[in-house]
């Protein structure tokens, strides 16, 4: 039988958790904490939630969540809307007047909802069987023959621009025009994992009506750096 790399990554950070808590390690957040004490703590909660949350850490790189963190502080009662649910959400929800999240998978959502903030509504918006001409679909892994219209359409239930647009999901090359078109003026696409080459490509298709902020580095709960951009539109498309 072939070894997942991840799957036994995750299981030899969990094991590791329960021994540095048995032997009285803090693995909370505290004050005074550094980014790379974060970090270090975080590999211990690689898919663990509640122990993302106690940290207080979307799962961004830490310089793209520091940039976003001050832009919010800046925006009171700003609106936020993300694909793709987990510790950001609640993050988000601390920072900002009220989050909307959709994500797909029920499971994930239930297991969720009571870490939620109450200004953050979280709705389901599962893949339907892909059929003849379904063109929103996705790359990942597991995901082949679902068709993810609906749940990028999610957004478009909102007639409010939002500050902030996350793309963290399913998609996302799909979700990208959607969110630039629902932008508030001087708002934020948090767009996560762009080392993907179908995701920068994506961006580059929007070159001449955005600015991006590529962001790289130390990323929580992951022993390797990664990439988040934050994308901005351009006042006037670049000629």
């Amino acid at each position: 039988m072939r070894l997942d790399p991840r799957a036994a990554w995750v299981s030899t950070m969990r094991t590791a958790r329960v021994a540095a808590r048995a032997a009285g390690v803090q693995l909370d957040a505290k004050d005074g904490d550094s980014r790379r004490t974060l970090w270090l703590k975080s590999l211990l909660a690689i898919y663990d939630v509640p122990a993302l949350t106690a940290l207080d850490v979307p799962w961004w790189t830490f310089e793209a969540a520091a940039q976003v963190e001050r832009f919010l502080a800046g925006r009171p009662g700003a609106r936020v809307f993300e694909w793709g649910s987990g510790a950001s959400s609640v993050w988000l929800g601390a920072r900002a007047g009220s989050v909307v999240s959709t994500e797909h998978d029920g499971a994930w959502a239930r297991s969720l909802r009571p870490l939620l903030p109450a200004n953050v509504a979280l709705s389901v918006v599962p893949a339907t069987p892909a059929g003849p001409g379904s063109s929103v679909t996705s790359a990942k892994r597991g995901s082949t023959g679902l068709d993810f219209a609906r749940y990028v359409d999610a957004i478009d239930a909102h007639d409010e621009p939002f500050d902030v647009v996350v793309i963290d999901g399913r998609a996302r090359e799909h979700c990208l025009p959607r969110a630039l078109r629902h932008l508030a003026p001087g708002g934020i696409v948090v767009f996560d994992n762009v080392d993907r080459a179908r995701y920068r490509a994506a961006l580059e298709a929007h070159g001449a009506e955005v600015d991006v902020t590529w962001t790289r580095g130390l990323t929580p709960a992951l022993p390797y750096p990664t990439r988040t951009a934050l994308v901005r539109r351009r006042a006037e498309p670049a000629p």
